[in-house]
């Protein structure tokens, strides 16, 4: 039997890159999956990707909306619980570096371009934590938060804003996961490093571009010493495995970091590599 057979998922950001293959993974291993984004053509393609594995519609639900707002977070909520009667597991996937297109940066980027990254990097993951909590209380559930290495102690002047939000959204997960084990409810996070997904390209890279800042990455083993940039099912695998309470209950408040051992090095330099 698939061993997430007859749990509910939420995965935000799940229309694209790792939320994605995460939805892609639960889906194949059994789980009732809700996926969401705000891309219409990139959510129908992750739908279609789920339904053309074998997966059938009445175990897959696909939400159009914006994680940011309280309606669309209560749509989420809403739908699964209609379609599916329970959550289980919410992975807080949904995330970016949003960069100010005007030009400034470090520094001198505008404080909305802050509230932006913290809104969507942060507070969209303590709305969807506080708002599920009763319903995970019942099943007595997992959240899985997708951090970065970024959050890390280096100095990110080049991804300022996101940087810092990662970092709060490491402290909510320490701090989250003590406040909520005491309902039954596991609270992890995973921390991955270079992984090609979009990510980059909503930075402002084009395909070309990204792609050579990919294998710029990964051919210098004092960026990744694995030489090897990350796959999305590198990252699916940690969060599936956290979600999993037969392998991993007594894994509490933690972040486990999948980087192809960037962090022990840290000689990665963002800017130097999009150039």
């Amino acid at each position: 039997m698939p061993r997430f057979s007859g749990k509910t998922v939420i995965i935000t950001g799940s229309s694209h890159g790792i939320g994605r293959c995460v939805a892609l993974m639960f889906a194949q291993d059994g789980a009732n999956v809700t996926i969401t984004g705000r891309n219409a053509q990139r959510l129908q393609e992750t739908k279609q990707q789920i339904l053309n594995s074998g997966v059938s519609e009445c175990h897959l639900n696909s939400v159009l909306g914006d994680v940011t707002t309280s309606e669309g977070q209560d749509e989420l909520i809403k739908t699964t619980l209609d379609k599916f009667g329970k959550i289980d597991i919410l992975v807080n996937n949904a995330g970016a570096s949003i960069m100010d297109i005007s030009g400034p940066t470090g520094v001198d980027q505008s404080m909305d371009i802050y509230h932006k990254n913290m809104q969507l990097n942060l507070q969209s993951v303590i709305e969807m934590t506080r708002k599920v909590k009763p319903h995970l209380m019942e099943t007595k559930g997992e959240i899985v938060n997708v951090s970065t290495i970024g959050a890390g102690p280096h100095a990110q002047p080049d991804f300022l804003y996101y940087s810092i939000a990662k970092a709060a959204l490491d402290q909510y997960t320490r701090s989250s996961a003590i406040d909520l084990i005491q309902h039954g409810i596991r609270v992890n996070s995973v921390s991955p490093g270079i992984v090609v997904t979009g990510f980059i390209g909503a930075a402002g890279l084009e395909n070309e571009s990204a792609r050579k800042f990919y294998e710029k990455l990964a051919s210098n083993k004092q960026w990744i010493p694995a030489m090897v940039a990350g796959k999305p099912e590198d990252i699916g695998n940690i969060i599936l495995f956290l979600a999993d309470r037969k392998l991993s209950s007594y894994i509490i408040g933690q972040s486990i970091v999948a980087d192809g051992g960037s962090t022990l090095v840290m000689g990665v330099d963002f800017g130097a590599a999009m150039q």
